[in-house]
């Protein structure tokens, strides 16, 4: 063995190679499957948040509206 085919060091596994691991052990190994899961659940997670935004602000507006002032003659 070479020095150019030695192991390098490795980076520690951080939460993207988490995440990534546990998809490809859910599809057994298959990485575009993974990809299409991963994708699925990013874009389930952005639907909701931009759904739980949409009501934050619908709840804000109510609440402007109840606490503001009559208008004065």
């Amino acid at each position: 063995m070479t020095r150019a085919d030695a192991p390098g060091p490795t980076a520690p596994a951080g939460p993207v190679e988490e995440i990534a691991d546990a998809y490809l052990r859910i599809t057994a190994g298959d990485a575009g499957l993974a990809l299409k899961c991963a994708i699925t659940d990013a874009l389930a997670d952005l639907l909701e948040a931009e759904r739980r935004t949409r009501q934050r602000s619908r709840l804000i507006s109510k609440g402007y509206v109840r606490g503001a002032r009559p208008p004065e003659d």
